[in-house]
């Protein structure tokens, strides 16, 4: 099953953790702003697809959020169409240079999610001068610790508890 190709029926079969996959607009009412939310999308080759129904499940939600992609058109997109909405690009640690820099450039991004390995890196140094950073993914109380003092926020698995 290709979640980008099915309907929301079948994908309500889905379990995840024995429970449903969540639709957005249950997760915004769950939260309901108690919590600062960051939003992942995830596009295959239909990248005008999702805009729409971003925008439509976002209308009138007060909570913090923003929303982050690996893939940088996401970001143009978000700041042509949705310029209030914090934007954020995904970055490996292995991104060769210059497709980094390109991407930063298309997304435009407010800050930039990067994979663990990059943390020490010069450039990532360099972009938190202008952005925040925020790492991923967590994974222990050590890890923890030492990511602190290099990112400006963190993203673990699970509960939040490494």
């Amino acid at each position: 099953m290709k979640i980008g190709e099915s309907t929301l029926a079948e994908l309500s079969r889905l379990r995840l953790g024995g429970q449903p996959i969540p639709t957005l607009a249950s997760l915004l009412a769950l939260v309901a702003g108690r919590v600062p939310l960051l939003l992942e999308v995830k596009v295959g080759r239909d990248i005008w697809r999702w805009i729409p129904a971003l925008r439509r499940e976002l209308a009138g939600y007060s909570g913090r959020f923003g929303v982050m992609s690996f893939d940088p058109r996401v970001g143009r997109l978000l700041k042509t169409n949705m310029p209030d909405v914090r934007r954020g690009l995904i970055l490996r640690a292995r991104t060769p240079p210059v497709r980094r820099r390109l991407a930063i450039a298309l997304a435009d991004p407010q800050f930039l999610a990067v994979e663990l390995p990059a943390l020490g890196q010069s450039w990532v140094r360099r972009m938190r001068e202008s952005r925040p950073i925020y790492a991923w993914t967590v994974r222990t109380p050590a890890e923890r610790s030492q990511l602190q003092v290099q990112a400006d926020a963190l993203i673990w698995e699970v509960d939040g508890r490494p």
